[in-house]
């Protein structure tokens, strides 16, 4: 059954292109390399852990160039669903802690920052554990390739619904080069971003530094009197790497090092309906806005050596760090309500080791890692009136958490046959974690005053308020997990035509402790781990004279145990599993060079993702949709080359991004009884959002105009229920409205 399913699927997605339809008429079509200068170049992905051209890896990829990036108005990592297939991005924070939902797998109605995203995002392979450190300006990249299944041979644990991976641009030990751009936009924006490289020895030593700077008024207007406007913007980053490769001989060095800040406002919330009354689409009237600061730093040393023309080892060793501090008013309301003050810290250590070979129809690479991180919480929870008339209370946290994984792999590529290729491949994972220095209390006061403790919460089993303070009470617990996960594919090679693949994959999240139970200790439990077994089938390769460039897959999951809050009396929240998920869907990617002065994209993707068992606060929801996870999203776009001379060139590049409706809770329109819910306010109907480039290139230099969400859609980014936890309102997110500006930049 899921082999008619996954063969109708990719049948469906080929037939949305008729070019693609002709594959088979293809089979005599030149090789890239003798085609002409109209033909889609190759893109150089690592995601076997080696060097291969887009099109020769059997695994759904995207991969996406650093100027395509900033064409299509992608500037934050935030951004990324307007450029990739079956992928949306969502957050509670705006742009901080973005959590990446990849065909419709996702830490769902999940916000605290002490979770691992199911989706790896890894910076040069380097793996980020803390999902503040995942909200990201991008500059200087040279690419971000977006892997999509479960990746649990080659990157290993929380990788159940993919992995995306951040490459930025080094050192290339040849000569010397950079650029600077400076930029003015709407909202008073205020852009700046620098790069240059110097090879201080041709062909052994280089340095690459790069830097950029945002800042902007509040994009979102707050009506308060004397209130600040949410969603301001203020980022610097900074990065440098140096390269070393002595002699020019089998040892290359690079070591990085990063640094980054950013101090912007909030996210703007509406939530008190009475408050929204009069107020447009993009106003507030909040008399809290609050502060959004997170910083990130860290070195990494990746070092590689060659022992043999087919024998290669390479080390990447890193330690990363970072915190947040978000100030949340998180009523939409001109009085008290509830404000959150997010607070933590996080420190991390990897270290990964491989080996790979390459010789007589075999690539093999083969390792161990290990990695360690720690976050440490303090959180606050006001909530106005809450201890009577008057008297304003809330709830403090804190907690230290810990993760250690260890690990050890193996993949294997062998040609059986001319043009035939396996793959088999397995990773064992050993995961333990702790929760350590746990406590929470009840008390007398508000985020930015005096508290005065009332009750112990946590350790207490009971409800809040039974226990009395104790100010050294603490609470502890252990996770320990072990799992395999493994690849298994035949693909076929034919000869100057398609590659096809079948493929079965097992992901693998790690267990996990609820971060977000601070009214009772009995709400600290340890959830199991979420599994995925992947069934997929592809199609790619190159038509019209190597013109045309097409991706194509359909896959099938059966995915059990995803993570995801329920709130039960007390109100407490619990971890629980999910116990069954289906998940099916398509995804179709082209890339067309119509002429040297025209290129079209085009991507495609379909995506069915219902829950089969759950009961979430006493409501059986079983046949719903998974959150944030669209029946159907599109991606189109096209650089038009309206004229070039030569010396100067002018190019138009717009592009539109279309999602259909999406859920923002796992109830979907479901109210959980006896409770005052309408989720049916927790969800974005269908819509499109159109941005555009025009860019003037004369010499060394290049002017340019932007515009973005051109039509000013007014959209939520995120949506989450309080109404099931006391609160008389919604909390919804808007996204961000109409940006425009320019900018110029120089190279040398």
């Amino acid at each position: 059954m899921k082999i008619v399913r996954l063969g109708a699927l990719l049948a469906a997605t080929t037939a949305l292109s008729p070019a693609v339809a002709l594959a088979q008429e293809v089979a005599t079509a030149p090789a890239a390399a003798e085609s002409d200068d109209n033909s889609v170049g190759d893109i150089i992905v690592t995601a076997n852990r080696r060097e291969q051209s887009l099109l020769s890896v059997p695994i759904a990829i995207s991969a996406v160039a650093g100027d395509a990036l900033a064409s299509k108005g992608i500037t934050n990592s935030a951004n990324l669903q307007d450029a990739v297939p079956n992928l949306q991005i969502s957050s509670p924070y705006g742009n901080t802690q973005p959590n990446f939902s990849l065909r419709g797998i996702s830490v769902a109605n999940e916000y605290n920052s002490n979770q691992a995203s199911p989706i790896g995002v890894y910076i040069d392979d380097v793996y980020m554990a803390s999902r503040t450190s995942h909200g990201m300006g991008l500059f200087d990249l040279d690419r971000v390739e977006v892997l999509r299944g479960p990746q649990g041979t080659l990157f290993g644990r929380n990788t159940t619904g993919g992995a995306i991976n951040f490459i930025t641009r080094g050192p290339s030990l040849s000569g010397s080069n950079g650029y600077a751009e400076a930029g003015y936009g709407n909202f008073n924006t205020i852009t700046a971003q620098a790069a240059v490289e110097a090879t201080l020895i041709e062909d052994q030593l280089g340095l690459r530094i790069a830097g950029n700077y945002l800042k902007s008024d509040g994009l979102i207007d707050n009506v308060f009197p004397g209130g600040r406007d949410p969603n301001r913007q203020n980022t610097l980053q900074g990065r440098a790497t140096l390269r070393f490769n002595p002699g020019g001989g089998p040892l290359d060095i690079k070591i990085k090092a990063y640094g980054g800040r950013d101090h912007g406002t909030q996210a703007a919330i509406h939530g008190l309906l009475t408050a929204r009354t009069g107020l447009k689409f993009f106003e507030v009237n909040e008399n809290r806005i609050g502060l959004n600061r997170t910083d990130a730093y860290g070195i990494a040393a990746t070092i590689s050596y060659e022992l043999s023309p087919s024998l290669s080892f390479t080390s990447i060793t890193s330690r990363d760090g970072g915190s947040q501090l978000i100030q949340q008013a998180a009523d939409g309301a001109p009085i008290d309500i509830l404000d959150v003050w997010w607070k933590s810290k996080y420190q991390q250590f990897s270290q990964e080791a491989r080996f790979n070979y390459g010789a007589d129809g075999l690539n093999l690479v083969g390792g161990f890692f290990y990695g360690w991180d720690r976050v440490v919480t303090d959180n606050d929870f006001a909530i106005g009136q809450a201890l009577g008339p008057g008297v304003d209370g809330g709830f403090f946290q804190h907690y230290r958490q810990e993760r250690r994984s260890y690990a050890v792999f193996a993949q294997g590529d062998y040609e059986i046959a001319d043009g035939l290729t396996l793959t088999l491949g397995a990773r064992y994972t050993w995961d333990r974690s702790k929760y350590r220095d746990g406590f929470a209390y009840l008390y007398a006061g508000y985020v930015d005053t005096a508290k005065t403790p009332i009750a112990t919460t946590v350790p207490c089993a009971g409800q809040p308020g039974t226990c009395a303070y104790d100010p050294d009470a603490r609470f502890a617990s252990n996770g320990r997990d072990n799992a395999l996960t493994g690849r298994v594919s035949l693909s076929y090679q034919f000869d100057a035509g398609p590659l096809v693949y079948a493929s079965y994959n097992r992901g693998y999240r790690s267990g996990a402790f609820n971060g977000g139970s601070y009214t009772s200790s009995g709400g600290i439990n340890y959830v199991d781990p979420e599994r995925v077994n992947a069934y997929e089938i592809g199609a790619k390769g190159r038509l019209a004279d190597n013109r045309l460039t097409y991706s194509a897959a359909a896959f099938y999951y059966d995915y059990s145990k995803q993570q995801l809050q329920d709130l039960r009396p007390g109100p407490v929240g619990i971890l629980v599993n999910a116990p069954k998920s289906e998940v099916y869907g398509a995804e179709l990617e082209t890339n067309w060079r119509a002429s040297d002065a025209l290129t079209l994209n085009l991507a495609v993707g379909y995506l069915h993702a219902t829950y089969k068992e759950l009961v979430l606060q006493g409501a059986d929801i079983a046949g719903n949709d998974l959150p944030f996870a669209p029946r159907w999203t599109a991606q189109a776009g096209a650089d038009i080359r309206l004229f070039d001379t030569g010396d100067s060139k002018l190019t138009f590049s717009p592009n539109v991004a279309y999602f259909s409706r999406q859920f923002f809770s796992p109830l979907n329109e479901v109210n959980a009884p006896g409770t005052g819910q309408q989720n049916a306010e927790l969800q974005q109907g269908s819509y499109a959002k159109v941005n555009a480039t025009l860019a003037l290139e004369i010499g060394r230099f290049t002017v340019k105009g932007f515009i973005n969400n051109a039509f000013n859609r007014k959209t939520y980014a995120y949506g989450l229920d309080l109404r099931g936890a006391g609160f008389p309102y919604p909390f919804l997110v808007p996204a961000a409205p109409r940006t425009f500006g320019g900018s110029v930049r120089v190279t040398f």
